[in-house]
C-alpha cells in the first residue's frame, strides 16, 4: 500500500493542504529511507532530495507560491497562501549527468 508523505514544518501549509483535501503522514523532515515505490511526497524539498524521491519510484509534488521578499520567513495562513497563488505541481526530477 502506498503512502502519502507531507513534509512541512509550517502550520499554515499543513492547514492549506488539509483544506485542499490532501492528507497523509506528516513529517517535518524527510527520511528518504521511508519512501517506497508508488508513494507520494508533498513539500518544498531541495532538488537533490526531490531527485532521490523520484529515483525511488515515488511521485514528488512541489508546493509553490509567489512570495514577495518582505513575506519571506513569515508564517502564512491558508488564506495568505491562496493570495500568493499557492499550487501543487508534480515534478519528475533527475540529474542530467
Amino acid at each position: 500500500m502506498s503512502t502519502t508523505w507531507i513534509i512541512s514544518r509550517h502550520p499554515g501549509a499543513i492547514d492549506w493542504l488539509n483544506l485542499k483535501g490532501v492528507n497523509g503522514k506528516l513529517l517535518d523532515h524527510l527520511d528518504i529511507e521511508c519512501v517506497a515505490p508508488g508513494d507520494t511526497v508533498i513539500g518544498t524539498l531541495p532538488v537533490n532530495l526531490a531527485s532521490r524521491v523520484c529515483e525511488k519510484g515515488a511521485a514528488y509534488w512541489h508546493l509553490s507560491l509567489e512570495l514577495p521578499r518582505k513575506w519571506r520567513g513569515c508564517e502564512l495562513t491558508p488564506d495568505q497562501m491562496e493570495a500568493f497563488g499557492a499550487t501543487l505541481t508534480a515534478y519528475q526530477v533527475q540529474p542530467i549527468v
